[in-house]
């Protein structure tokens, strides 16, 4: 079995167990996401392989870290991600990426990414839940952030916190390779 086809089943799997969990419907999952219930039920049936943006969409509305759906073995208590198992999750052909290193449910999702920007690469993120908090450290570069239309320059050596309820740009505007670590926060559903 492929990696993809391994992603896919967990991710049906998990995107059907937490929704029953969370007493939703495909319906109400669906209006939470942002997302068609269609695409749900293709999903559920390991019958496609969604977008990453539709992944966090859902991933927000169930209250679950994308870990936490992409997970194909529910572990003890200490989880050693190795090296081998950490899932690229976005890449561009210039060589732009972002890897999940790690995550986990406490009290609401928290995950741990690994981020490289290609000069004059950026990615777009829509709004996440109210509440969500992102960290950035920035390695190597420089980030431009931009929140709400405002831009932040982050160099090499500094970090950036910021509430993630409002539209955000994670963007390379310099001549080098721009690397950082992200951590996203994400409040639990109740």
């Amino acid at each position: 079995m492929s990696d993809l086809d391994l992603l896919t089943q967990s991710l049906a799997r998990n995107v059907k167990r937490w929704r029953t969990e969370r007493g939703f419907t495909l319906d109400t999952l669906a209006a939470r996401a942002g997302v068609s219930r269609g695409m749900l039920i293709q999903i559920e049936q390991a019958r496609t392989n969604p977008s990453l943006g539709t992944v966090v969409k859902i991933g927000d509305a169930l209250g679950v870290s994308i870990t936490t759906l992409l997970d194909y073995e529910q572990g003890p208590k200490v989880r050693v991600v190795p090296a081998d198992q950490v899932v690229r999750l976005w890449h561009t052909e210039a060589g732009s990426y972002s890897r999940l290193l790690a995550g986990t449910e406490a009290p609401g999702p928290l995950e741990m990414w690994n981020w490289r920007l290609m000069p004059g690469e950026g990615s777009r993120s829509d709004p996440h839940p109210v509440g969500t908090v992102e960290i950035a450290h920035v390695t190597a570069g420089e980030l431009t952030l931009t929140v709400e239309g405002a831009e932040y320059r982050v160099p090499a050596g500094a970090s950036v916190t910021f509430e993630a309820g409002a539209a955000h740009e994670y963007a390379n505007r310099g001549e080098v390779p721009t690397e950082m670590v992200l951590t996203v926060s994400v409040p639990a559903v109740h």
